[in-house]
């Protein structure tokens, strides 16, 4: 499914490097992710579906063991671990 809003569709993942770049920001991951950090609503506005460009799931507000469970939750297939 593309990627057309804020956020990935439920189940989708964007790395942090993607989202910059969609955002009109070349090079700008590392903004994208200290942006997510300070979110204050991460279910709301579900910065958990933005992963780190080697695929990994990076940190969460809630800790990445949180992160990985939202990230199964939404996904067909159960493929992420800490």
């Amino acid at each position: 499914m593309p990627f057309t809003g804020l956020s990935p569709p439920c189940g989708d993942v964007i790395s942090y490097g993607e989202l910059a770049m969609l955002a009109g920001i070349p090079r700008g991951g590392r903004f994208v992710g200290n942006t997510m950090a300070k979110n204050r609503f991460p279910v709301i506005i579900p910065c958990h579906r933005v992963i780190k460009s080697d695929g990994t799931p990076g940190t969460y507000t809630s800790g990445p063991e949180r992160k990985i469970f939202l990230l199964n939750h939404e996904s067909t297939e159960k493929i992420w671990r800490t």
